[in-house]
């Protein structure tokens, strides 16, 4: 194996530890969100990205970003969160083509519950993580 493949490789290996530790804390989180406060973890993510904004909206793209979702699976998200009368859609003041969401006071109720339980559930997942010797430097990474 030449120098090239050796670099390719440990691309790919860094690539295969991050995905492993991805699909570790997101099942854990998706776990304990669900058991707990009937969310997913995706649903979770916007009422943390709405509840984080001073004035508590943004941009239905800037949600889109926050959350690494396409365009129309965002809308999806938000018309279900919006069924559930967690969030609403507004119109900008100053231009009517933008639509902002924001977090109603449901949707800030629920997210006050589900920070925690989110925060608690990812450090035991990463505390498990760390166990596996694979993982470890990529926790110590991420952790702190």
């Amino acid at each position: 194996m030449g120098i090239e493949d050796d670099a390719v490789e440990v691309r790919a290996h860094g690539w295969r530890t991050l995905a492993a530790l991805h699909g570790a804390l997101e099942t854990a989180l998706e776990r304990a969100l669900q058991d707990s406060v009937d969310l997913s973890v995706v649903e979770y993510t916007v009422l943390d990205a709405l509840g984080r904004q001073h004035g508590w909206h943004m941009r239905m793209q800037q949600l889109a970003s926050a959350t690494a979702l396409s365009s129309s699976a965002t809308t999806r998200l938000v018309n279900r969160l919006e069924e559930r009368m967690l969030l609403t859609r507004v119109l900008c003041a100053d231009d009517r083509r933008g639509i902002y969401t924001e977090l109603t006071a449901a949707g800030h109720a629920l997210h006050d519950l589900a920070r925690p339980v989110h925060d608690a559930a990812l450090e035991r997942a990463l505390a498990s993580a760390r166990l596996a010797p694979e993982l470890t430097g990529l926790v110590d990474a991420i952790a702190g």
